[in-house]
């Protein structure tokens, strides 16, 4: 049922219980022996210096790791972007967890500074704070000239005056409403369509002259945003190793009814095993069997964040596209090789039984990647003790932290960048020049192409056009050619002339990234030229989902054209789930007329459209009336609170769960079920798979835990009876009160209680 999910750092692992044997008494003993000995050699957690730390990570042969800056350079550090003169604008949330109880977490003290290397040594020697007292800050993004900054609730857009903040632009008020410190946006990840997308989010921004233009999107990861060289986003979860999109990430988004498009927020690489080069008892499942193996290091990924697909083209070649991913709670990197396979892109570990990169020191914390202008891999690291936020802190990893002595100090931070050996960087300034700046498209570092794309279109550069016209036809280079595209699009110069020589070229990904940005130059003058033409690709089932995403852009243009389409899409393809998915998304407020269509056409109730269609219509079934949740909010404050800023980051606003994070509340059968089974589960967690609707959820779709609350200090027993209560009521749910005394005998039922329940145990 109930399964919480956290962000940044969280300490959730994908605990199932191991089948086979059972050990004799004898093993068990010796296991025991051996685990007491390895606690006791690992009971002290130093706090090294920035050189010691390095000295203290074993990374890939052939590669060194270089520090960059470290405390009291820079502190807290949690994410940055990189601006023209190659300096790093740096995110610091100093406020995140003083201690277990949180205490003082919102203090306005989090700032944005920006770090630069006068001296050219590659080391940071000058620092500025741009903005401070800010509370939590999670996010940055250098837009025209001002600062696209994230503090929760809000986004701002902060003017820029020569390195002093200046005027003030609310952006959005609503950015990070609800979740908590885990479970908010983030991201701000400028992409290569011109949009800005975040993880932990369904919305996409960008800027038009003076407005602040706002989209919905597909819902995607949560800590941490990454792009490929074809513009395809990636990014994960705390438990899930990578996710991601087919498909450009522009399209969809049309029919708010739709949960889960297939093609978007896929699993990438499932294997999620780790191999950390020290035992990682500092976790928050680390007493749950499975969760750490006999040498007590962690088993699977319990923090995945802040992915990275390599882009730089300063490592060797074998490094280039590849999809990095931090686990600040067993200090590695890990490496994941991708490879495109029709639509799909599929991954799988570079290693077996070894990372990229990893450290015996606990407290080293990766926490982001990113590429730099000079090609290097640069690593977040928060430097510190504590990771999980108090919402989710069990009773064993507060006794960890307090015998450890893992709280101070709270003033480190370091950021380190990877390089080849023997290899110099140095601080990479992009140019003035116009032609200079077009040029970089050219260049093999992807982080470089992005941000000289990024420059032209914030500089008005209109005058290029003719030169982007002729690095289309770059076909020896097709990443050239895609920021071109993308660079006209964003100029407002492309044109409809433009995206047939694309099409007509014979490379597919060019084609692909036409149809991508056909959208903002369609009209109802050109659909005349174009439709023709995307009935022929249509036939091509390497191009028919592009196609089918085109459909509601259509539909504005001509309804008669979106008609036809849309017909001979569903004859020819109602068995393919991505073309599925994109009909789905046409057929907003009306995917009963579709269904219908469907049936009179082909009465195969195994038709992938036809089972999609009535998973939207059985949704929209289920949706809340208004009033009645209106009421519950004021009945239970308290439980509604809870639950907006900590279930429905998993299981949605909606009840009806999230993909790759939990199962639906709405209609479930734990939800209206026996209470005290209910109060165990939100008290103590439930680990393992769980059946809801007859459906067994269960990792890899699903994470395998969901933490209980009934440790934290934020919320008392009457709390949870609200939430409980308000959850029984909420939606189609139709279940009796809880109570205070409810809670209470649950409590004292299980009184010493740590490890969470599973569903067998509890349907006893």
């Amino acid at each position: 049922m109930v399964r919480l999910q956290h962000f940044l750092f969280s300490a959730l692992s994908m605990a199932l219980f191991a089948c086979g044997s059972h050990p004799s008494h004898d093993q068990q003993q010796h296991r025991q022996q051996d685990s007491t000995a390895i606690r006791k050699k690992y009971a002290e957690s130093p706090v090294l210096d920035a050189r010691a730390a390095i000295s203290s990570m074993q990374v890939e042969k052939g590669l060194k790791v270089q520090l960059v800056a470290a405390e009291p350079m820079v502190v807290a550090p949690v994410a940055m972007t990189f601006d023209e003169k190659g300096r790093m604008w740096v995110v610091e949330m100093t406020g995140f967890m003083p201690d277990t109880s949180g205490t003082g977490e919102d203090k306005p003290d989090g700032k944005i500074v920006i770090l630069e290397d006068t001296t050219g040594d590659g080391v940071a020697d000058t620092r500025k704070v741009f903005l401070d007292s800010l509370v939590l800050p999670r996010a940055i993004c250098l837009v025209e000239n001002g600062v696209l900054v994230a503090t929760p609730p809000q986004l701002w857009f902060v003017e820029n005056n020569h390195d002093k903040p200046g005027r003030k632009v609310l952006v959005d008020d609503q950015y990070a409403a609800g979740g908590n410190v885990e479970h908010q946006p983030n991201g701000l990840l400028r992409a290569m369509d011109n949009w800005i997308y975040n993880a932990k989010s369904d919305r996409r921004y960008r800027k038009s002259g003076n407005r602040w233009l706002k989209e919905p999107t597909h819902f995607r990861g949560q800590w941490g945003i990454t792009q490929d060289d074809q513009g395809r986003l990636y990014y994960n979860n705390n438990s899930e190793n990578l996710l991601g999109d087919y498909f450009p990430p522009g399209f969809g988004g049309q029919n708010p009814d739709q949960q889960n498009a297939a093609g978007y927020d896929e699993k990438i690489v499932s294997d999620n095993r780790v191999y950390p080069a020290r035992p990682n008892t500092g976790v928050n499942r680390g007493y749950v069997k499975g969760v750490l193996d006999d040498s007590l290091r962690l088993v699977s990924f319990t923090a995945a964040c802040g992915p990275l697909v390599y882009r730089g083209g300063l490592l060797p070649r074998e490094f280039t596209g590849n999809a990095f991913v931090a686990e600040p709670s067993a200090n590695l990197i890990k490496r994941n090789i991708l490879k495109d396979s029709s639509y799909a892109v599929k991954g799988e570990q570079a290693y077996s039984g070894k990372e990229f990169l990893a450290s015996t020191d606990e407290r080293f914390r990766p926490v982001n990647l990113f590429t730099g202008p000079d090609g290097a891999i640069y690593i977040i690291d928060m430097y510190r003790g504590i990771l999980q936020h108090k919402t989710y802190l069990t009773t064993y990893l507060k006794n960890e932290i307090k015998t450890r002595q893992l709280t101070q100090p709270l003033n480190c931070g370091r950021i380190y960048r990877i390089v080849p050996t023997g290899s110099k960087v140095s601080k990479t300034i992009l140019p003035e020049d116009p032609e200079q700046l077009a040029g970089i498209l050219r260049n093999a570092n992807g982080q470089l192409r992005d941000k000289a794309q990024q420059l032209i279109i914030d500089k008005h550069l209109t005058g290029l056009a003719p030169a982007l016209r002729q690095l289309l036809g770059t076909a020896d280079q097709p990443y050239t050619a895609i920021h071109a595209l993308w660079t006209l699009e964003g100029l407002q110069q492309l044109t409809w002339n433009d995206i047939v020589r694309l099409l007509h070229q014979n490379q597919l990904p060019l084609k692909r990234q036409a149809l991508a940005a056909l959208p903002s130059i369609l009209n109802a003058v050109n659909i005349k030229s174009a439709a023709p033409l995307l009935d022929s690709l249509s036939a091509d089932p390497e191009l028919a989902p592009w196609v089918a995403w085109l459909l509601p852009v259509l539909s504005k243009c001509s309804k008669p054209v979106a008609v036809n389409m849309e017909a001979k899409l569903m004859k020819t393809y109602a068995r393919n789930r991505y073309i599925a998915a994109a009909l789905v998304n046409n057929a907003a407020n009306r995917e009963a007329v579709l269904l219908k269509q469907v049936g009179t056409w082909n009465p195969d109730t195994t038709l992938v459209l036809r089972k999609q269609l009535l998973a939207v219509l059985k949704d929209k079934d289920n949706k809340a009336d208004v009033k009645k949740m209106d009421a519950l909010k004021k009945t239970y404050p308290r439980g509604y609170k809870i639950f907006n800023t900590v279930c429905q980051t998993c299981h949605g606003k909606n009840g009806n769960g999230i993909a790759s994070m939990a199962p639906p509340l709405n209609e479930s059968n734990w939800v209206n079920g026996n209470k005290q089974a209910l109060a165990a589960i939100v008290l103590y967690g439930l680990t393992g798979p769980v059946e809801v609707h007859g459906k067994v959820y269960k990792a890899p779709e699903i994470n395998g835990d969901m933490p209980g609350i009934g440790v934290s200090d934020e919320f008392n027993d009457a709390d949870i009876a609200q939430l409980l209560s308000f959850l029984r009521s909420a939606w189609n749910n139709k279940a009796g009160k809880v109570t205070e005394a409810d809670i209470q005998h649950v409590r004292k039922q299980y009184n010493g209680r740590q490890k969470p329940f599973a569903a067998a145990e509890l349907m006893k």
